[in-house]
């Protein structure tokens, strides 16, 4: 997720341009990249889905997102399923916290798919 405002009238080109440029990150990498405009009631998600891009939007017609605020000064945060779904449906995520139990990672799978090998 990349905090701050974006302008959204930017399309794929743009929005590669911010992951690769601003965030550092690999837009095929397989993650949601989320953005919002400065009101937070638009958003848009770039996603590659191993063929192509996919851009998809969401304007609120009422009310804002609740946009998380980074604990550094990085200019992105990281969510879970859960948490992103937390956000589209309008929860605040500063109101809510996430119970400490196990949860597997994607490298920690990816390792165990390479030993399998």
């Amino acid at each position: 997720m990349a905090l701050g405002a974006t302008d959204l009238r930017k399309g794929f080109d743009g929005l590669y341009g911010i992951v690769r440029d601003r965030l550092g990150l690999e837009v095929r990498s397989g993650h949601l990249f989320l953005f919002a405009n400065a009101r937070r009631n638009r958003l848009k998600i770039l996603y590659w889905d191993g063929s192509g891009l996919w851009s998809c939007a969401k304007r609120l017609e009422r009310g804002r997102f609740s946009w998380p605020v980074a604990e550094d000064q990085s200019d992105q945060v990281s969510l879970s399923q859960e948490e992103l779904s937390l956000l589209l449906g309008g929860i605040d995520l500063k109101s809510t916290r996430r119970k400490d139990w196990y949860r597997k990672t994607i490298s920690d799978q990816s390792e165990k798919s390479k030993k399998n090998l």
